[in-house]
């Protein structure tokens, strides 16, 4: 068997023609890759709005909210103290991809969970704000299917 790959070559115009036409709609992705960010930044906005979706994010501890009592900030909402993390929510987009994220140090604590505090002392829960849903990867979907109808 040889090591060279079999070449098969066709002359239909139609299907040349599909080809182009596919082609040309992959030329510009900017515009998809645009949508794709706007459904990151809803789907985020959600979340917060929710906390969590599709299942809520765990409670704030007993103690946590004390604190939070005692600064006349709870009642209130989940990773919401002051309204930074959700405030520093950012969206880009350029010809080949759609990204979300924040700056702030602590944003990967609150997605991920881990310990944080005075020597690690403190368990934080992973409350996932940047998270895709089934219906915002349909919604995914059809803004690509949309992109590469002709």
């Amino acid at each position: 068997m040889s090591d060279k790959p079999i070449e098969i070559e066709f002359d239909n115009k139609e299907v040349h023609e599909k080809l182009l036409n596919l082609a040309k709609k992959t030329e510009n992705l900017r515009p998809l890759m645009k949508n794709i960010a706007g459904i990151f930044a809803y789907s985020t906005e959600e979340n917060f709005k929710n906390e969590g979706r599709p299942e809520k994010w765990l409670d704030l501890a007993e103690s946590t909210k004390k604190q939070r009592e005692k600064k006349r900030k709870w009642p209130g909402q989940i990773l919401q103290v002051e309204g930074k993390l959700a405030a520093s929510i950012n969206t880009f987009y350029d010809d080949d991809s759609a990204i979300i994220g924040s700056n702030l140090d602590y944003a990967a604590i609150h997605q991920l969970g881990g310990q944080a505090g005075r020597n690690k002392s403190v368990s934080i829960p992973a409350r996932p704000y940047l998270k895709l849903t089934d219906s915002d990867y349909k919604e995914i979907i059809q803004e690509i299917e949309k992109h590469l109808k002709p």
